[in-house]
């Protein structure tokens, strides 16, 4: 009211203006507003996985906000029966958002259905930008998901001209065509791509450079060294520096070595140096080592002064060890394992990297250590144990040669070992050991070797294992193996009891599913057709997926009709109930819904307190409401409070709210996916997933774009650039103490 007030003592010219920027903002709040009933109805048909009259018809009605909204949803829901609709909006709708969310939808839905539809979008250059944009996103995602059809191709043809056609432009490129074709091009890696991707490592937009630098990382082209050089040398933005560090190393540059160990060693920001480090490795150039040793060490002389039990100078040692485990693999040099077994002690032997380290480049003396020292090997923390066996698998892939073949053997038995250790334990001290998440990792470090006796010691562990996880690592190496009948009737066996029994983790059924199938489609039918009767949405996807194989329907000609009969039985749409557990079915109810979409971006976060410091996450409601939801429940209930930080990739992603902390653990329940347009820059919080739909607990931060995530997975907060100095410095093991929700 003061501000009005003031307006009407101006000119009447102004007051005029003024007048009539006030009337154009209420209007586009009138339009912007769509009532909660229509977005509880949106969002309930997005739980469901429900596409049907109810939605086709919102994407008819009068506001444009409801149409957009409402081609959000058949994004989310994936069933190309929304096609029709969503081409009929791009082609005639009136407003730019709802075609631009139109055409985003089409992409998610990844049906080479619409790769027609997407090439004449882009081959005509007069499109609107926001719309040309959203095509070459949805030919990167339909051509990848769809690679072995041969449109793909053409897709893949058609974003390099969109990017040609974008680099040659005299004036007003659109930059969002670039960004998002960028990443289309990475998805699919055309001919041509890497040629036009160097064109815009020159660009003076920042963003749209670093980007072309992860591109080219991604797609590990020898094209445009020169380029990346002297973006490495000399780009005011760090982003930029890292990925033309990431490029370099993957194109084995050679003449970049010693720019590489400089930006390594003395870059003032720390991704670019793990970037450079993790560089370094893939050139294969011996003579970096002194230096990398030396910093490590100093490194490892702040660490030890370090407040922190976990201090963030890790995240840099642990790239060093795992380079120089890649560069001195077998040298058993001195000065490297020195600085590793400093490393290892501080950690107390629970970081893989500096494990596996260890066992590359001494891997005779590190089995020694670990028959000698199995204190130390295997101690109290399971991560520990952890780390062990995955550096003992990795002795599986040394050069064949006398000695290696004798600590190859060593290894082997020893693992042999543990297993018939663990086989053989007392079960009720088995049901309470921790050390149970580390047995995936033995049973994964013993497939490495190829025995041929593998599925006879495995296999017995799909009976009498009551964990899910490590049942579904059997089932994974079982499925690796050649066709036995033994496994396979083993594997029918075990999924009969898994989808019986389990109920907190879906991991075991999945992987079984998957496992049968590789080793024997025909065969397999019988098993995914029971898989339709479960009442988690997950497991009746996945069988339907796999039923849908043409190899399979040829050799089951009426696998058709049975799948035409579950979908006519809504067996493709998520139920409500289930007296089995929550995984795969809708947990909300109506209030959940209201209270959910009524909530407004700024109106809610969550103030995380760590043992690095306080940071905080502004909560994007409008765009995830059930994900807000689910994450404002879990804190206020208490789950999240002293979870250790599980994952840490420096340059790209800090990890929690795994209640098992192996990467594996959520709140037996799952939610389903809420993409949106939301990009995953610097600071994005995301929903991590182990598929579509399978979101529970877990959530990253992103340290850097990240634009391959764009799409894929759901975008919900985003950290400030103050809190993300705390996020920076978050390592893995690192706990969250406690989350405080503040708003409704």
């Amino acid at each position: 009211m003061v501000i009005l007030c003031d307006a009407f003592r101006i000119s009447p010219m102004k007051r005029l203006f003024a007048l009539v920027i006030l009337i154009g903002a209420m209007a586009l709040s009138s339009v912007a507003h769509i009532p909660v009933a229509t977005l509880v109805k949106i969002v309930k048909a997005e739980d469901e996985r429900r596409f049907d009259a109810t939605l086709e018809t919102l994407m008819k009605n009068a506001k444009p906000r409801t149409r957009e909204r409402a081609a959000l949803a058949a994004a989310r829901i994936g069933n190309d029966a929304a096609l029709p609709a969503l081409t009929t909006l791009v082609e005639r709708d009136l407003d730019i958002n709802v075609r631009s969310m139109a055409m985003f939808a089409i992409g998610e839905i990844e049906s080479i259905k619409s790769a027609d539809f997407v090439t004449g979008i882009l081959s005509n250059t007069k499109e609107q930008g926001d719309v040309r944009a959203r095509a070459v996103e949805a030919a990167g995602k339909i051509a990848a998901a769809n690679a072995k059809d041969p449109k793909s191709k053409e897709l893949g043809t058609a974003i390099v001209e969109a990017l040609r056609f974008e680099a040659g432009r005299r004036s007003m490129p659109d930059r969002d065509t670039i960004i998002l074709g960028l990443t289309a091009a990475l998805r699919v890696r055309p001919d041509g791509a890497a040629e036009v991707i160097a064109k815009f490592l020159g660009y003076s937009d920042e963003r749209v450079r670093a980007d072309a630098g992860n591109a080219l990382a991604r797609i590990r082209t020898r094209i445009a060294t020169d380029e990346l050089r002297k973006m490495l040398m000399s780009d005011s933005y760090s982003i930029a520096r890292a990925n033309a560090a990431r490029a370099l190393g993957a194109a084995e540059d050679k003449d970049s070595v010693g720019m590489l160990l400089d930006a390594a060693l003395a870059d003032p920001d720390p991704r670019v140096r793990v970037s450079a480090i993790g560089a370094v490795a893939a050139l294969k150039d011996t003579s970096v080592v002194p230096k990398l040793v030396v910093r490590g060490n100093a490194l490892m002389a702040e660490y030890r002064k370090s407040k922190f039990k976990n201090p963030s100078e890790k995240n840099e040692l642990l790239t060093i060890a795992s380079t120089l485990g890649r560069l001195m693999a077998g040298t058993s040099d001195n000065d490297a394992i020195e600085f590793i077994e400093a490393l290892r002690t501080a950690d107390k032997f629970t970081s893989p990297e500096s494990e596996i380290a260890y066992a590359r480049i001494d891997p005779g003396k590190y089995v020694g250590w670990v028959v000698d020292s199995p204190q130390e090997a295997f101690g109290p923390d399971w991560r520990s144990s952890s780390a062990v066996f995955q550096a003992l698998g990795t002795i599986a892939s040394l050069e064949t040669n006398g000695k290696n073949s004798q600590v190859r053997t060593r290894a082997k038995l020893l693992l042999v070992s543990l297993i018939q250790g663990w086989i053989g334990g007392d079960e009720r001290v088995k049901a309470k050991d921790s050390a149970v998440f580390a047995i995936p990792d033995l049973l994964q470090a013993f497939a490495a070797f190829k025995s041929e006796t593998t599925s006879d010691i495995l296999r017995p562990l799909l009976e009498s294992e009551t964990d899910p996880l490590i049942r579904a690592a059997v089932a994974d190496i079982l499925g690796d193996q050649k066709a036995n009948p033994d496994n396979f009737e083993a594997l029918k066996k075990a999924f009969t009891r898994s989808l019986l029994t389990d109920k907190i983790y879906d991991d075991a059924t999945l992987t079984i599913m998957n496992s049968l199938f590789k080793l024997d489609k025909k065969e397999a039918s019988g098993t995914l057709i029971l898989a339709l009767s479960s009442s988690d949405y997950l497991v009746r996807k996945r069988a339907l997926q796999l039923l849908g194989d043409p190899e399979l329907q040829k050799d089951n000609p009426g696998v058709p009709t049975m799948i035409e009969n579950a979908i006519a039985k809504k067996k493709d749409q998520v139920s409500r109930f289930s007296v089995r557990g929550k995984l795969g079915i809708i947990n909300s109810t109506q209030a959940d819904y209201v209270r959910a979409v009524s909530r407004k971006n700024g109106s809610v976060k969550a103030v995380l307190t760590t043992e690095k410091g306080v940071f905080t996450i502004d909560f994007m409601p409008e765009d995830a409401p059930l994900t807000v939801d689910n994450f404002i429940k879990l804190a206020r209930a208490g789950y999240f409070n002293g979870l250790a930080v599980h994952r840490v990739v420096p340059n790209f992603v800090m990890q929690d709210g795994d209640s098992r902390g192996d990467g594996n653990g959520g709140p037996g329940r799952s939610i389903r996916c809420e993409v949106n347009t939301l990009p995953y820059e610097r600071g994005a919080v995301g929903m991590a997933l182990s598929g579509k739909d399978t979101g529970g607990s877990q959530w990253f931060v992103t340290h850097s774009p990240q634009p391959h995530l764009d799409g894929g997975y759901t975008v919900f907060g985003r950290v400030d650039q103050e809190g993300m100095k705390v996020v920076d410095s978050i390592v893995r093991g690192d706990k969250i103490i406690k989350i405080t929700i503040v708003g409704k």
